[in-house]
């Protein structure tokens, strides 16, 4: 089963920290995902509270809860000091942002195919993981065929 990893602005726009247009679009796509095929870095979730709380201005305790729901929704993908190790090594590599790289590297350490992203570069690909803006144009062929499945 291929599997996917979801980046903090897809779930952030799910919770309508975007408006609704965004937030239709990010449903879209993640109530088509499989909870046995999707994955989700714990940096993300870590990153999706700071969201809501400093940027939607959402009280703490409603910002657990969708944190929560989230974690209970997709397996965690916890951040192993291996995890940090490849993000430090692909930040050097790659100039990525050191949170943008843990996540990517999460994704790696849960053998996901996709990261759906609207932060990293569109196309990327490490250690067998491509990274895919759901909101772009085009979609990679293989998120069309879990969106349509």
């Amino acid at each position: 089963m291929l599997t996917v990893a979801l980046d903090t602005n897809v779930l952030a726009y799910a919770e309508q920290t975007n408006g609704p247009i965004m937030q239709r679009r990010a449903l879209a796509v993640v109530e088509k995902l499989l909870p046995e095929g999707t994955v989700v870095p714990a940096q993300t979730l870590g990153e999706l509270f700071n969201v809501l709380v400093k940027k939607a201005r959402w009280p703490t305790a409603r910002a657990s809860a969708a944190v929560t729901a989230w974690g209970d929704t997709y397996p965690i993908v916890d951040t192993s000091s291996d995890i940090m190790l490849a993000a430090i090594e692909l930040t050097r590599q790659h100039q990525l942002g050191i949170w943008d790289a843990v996540v990517l590297a999460s994704a790696a350490d849960a053998r996901a195919r996709l990261l759906l992203s609207e932060d990293l570069q569109d196309g990327f690909t490490w250690r067998g993981v491509t990274v895919v803006n759901p909101f772009g144009g085009a979609r990679h062929p293989l998120l069309n065929a879990i969106l349509k499945g």
